[in-house]
């Protein structure tokens, strides 16, 4: 008999692996974090575990991955709505974020955040913000995988970049001992950041083997002062300065033309679209049937809960298959299994952890979900898939663990204090609507 650190057994295995395949009637043996086995429930005798969990009942599917988030602005939640991105950037947000971000802000927010994510499945977040380490600290704390990056944003890095390379070889130094965090490149959009450190930042992940995480073709002003100050759209622009030699992560992607999809195509880049946010910014609604069309890398984002309002990736997977069903009048674009990969195996594609994430397969992190279906909106159930993208909620997820670690049991968190977390937000809402009185 083999020793194991947990059983997880029945329920039904959505596997996202290469077939697809869905298991029913098997148990999942994990140990130091990693999944060994997947096997039919006749075999569970062949091991011994320190934990069994029963998922009789259940769904129990790869932990989804959020590619393009912003976890500090949790607490702007709701402060400026109905504005446009520009107006709403430059008017409120870059102003209170000038008054407001301390690393005790950061933290905080980030913790917030993080327990919000792991509420919605959430367990890994690709992350743009400032203080990468409060980031970082705080998804220690509860217990999520994460990629921090410090956006940059001239005038603050107006040179070719290097310092800031330091920082990252630093910071990846000092958490190198944490395998639940990695790190980005951000140059924050080409609105923000000069050309030249475009090109170095290419340069610098490329050599160093970083992700360069970016806005890219968010709003048609963007296109159109890319147009005049450029003369080329905004990706003809950055392929121009060699930043696709990287692998890149292209957030939004709502103004690309077909032409500079062609750039993509071969190349080692994603996007991540982010269907709320860009809605309720009126940002427009990028071409993902033309994306998926060219076997572009394609995953979701929820961006951030001031634009979006909240982090519930399933309601963003839900509205995007939807939506493009409607805008291509195609009701079979898109199926539900499809759709589902975006938030599993295809959110790994896109940021590169495909062999470790995605898919619940032997020898892979055992990050995953078990989903309750002992209630009446996931019942009768004749296609799992279809359940997961049009019918499931949030609150139907009972369980997740990251690592091998449950991080949410029966719907509570197991390293946070959800009212503690209720009650800090509310202590940032009176000092934040104090500011804004100032």
């Amino acid at each position: 008999m083999s020793k194991c650190d947990t059983i997880i057994k029945g329920g039904s295995f959505i596997t996202m692996d290469p077939e697809f395949r869905i298991l029913s009637e098997h148990f999942m043996v994990i140990d130091q974090g990693r999944i060994v086995d997947i096997l039919p429930l006749d075999q569970i005798k062949q091991y011994k575990a320190k934990q069994t969990h029963d998922a009789f009942g259940c769904l129990v599917t790869p932990g989804f991955i959020n590619a393009h988030s912003h976890m500090p602005m949790s607490y702007f939640r709701g402060l400026a709505d109905d504005l446009p991105l520009h107006t709403w950037l430059k008017d409120y947000i870059w102003p209170l974020e000038a008054k407001m971000m301390t690393p005790d802000f950061v933290y905080d927010a980030s913790l917030h955040s993080a327990a919000e994510m792991i509420l919605n499945g959430i367990t890994l977040t690709n992350d743009m913000y400032f203080q990468k380490e409060r980031i970082a600290d705080a998804c220690i704390r509860a217990g999520m995988r994460v990629l921090v990056s410090e956006a940059i944003i001239a005038p603050k890095y107006s040179g070719d970049g290097h310092e800031f390379a330091e920082k990252l070889l630093e910071f990846e130094d000092a958490y190198r001992d944490q395998p639940l965090v990695g790190c980005t490149i951000a140059p924050h959009a080409i609105y923000t950041c000069s050309a030249e450190l475009y090109s170095s930042c290419a340069r610098l992940a490329a050599d160093h083997g970083w992700l360069l995480h970016t806005h890219l073709s968010e709003t048609q002003q963007e296109l159109e002062d890319c147009l005049k100050l450029n003369g080329k759209r905004p990706l003809e622009y950055l392929a121009s300065l060699g930043v696709l030699e990287a692998k890149c992560l292209f957030a939004h992607g709502v103004w690309l033309s077909g032409k500079e999809l062609e750039l993509l195509e071969g190349s080692q880049s994603a996007i991540s679209i982010c269907t709320d946010s860009n809605l309720k910014l009126a940002s427009g609604i990028a071409p993902l049937k033309d994306m998926l069309k060219r076997h572009l890398s394609v995953a979701l984002g929820t961006d951030g809960v001031a634009s979006n309002n909240n982090l519930d990736i399933l309601e963003e997977l839900s509205t995007t298959a939807k939506l493009h069903k409607a805008i291509n009048a195609d009701p079979e674009f898109l199926p539900a299994r499809d759709a589902f990969a975006l938030l599993t195996i295809g959110g790994a594609r896109t940021l590169g952890k495909e062999q470790d994430l995605g898919s619940l397969e032997a020898g892979k992190c055992a990050d995953l979900l078990i989903i309750d279906l002992q209630n009446l909106q996931s019942q009768p159930l004749y296609h799992p898939y279809s359940q997961l993208v049009y019918a499931l909620g949030a609150e139907q997820i009972r369980d997740v663990m990251v690592a091998g670690n449950f991080v949410l049991k029966k719907r509570q968190l197991s390293n946070l204090d959800e009212a503690e977390l209720i009650s800090t937000a509310q202590e940032y809402q009176i000092k934040i609507q104090k500011e804004l009185r100032q």
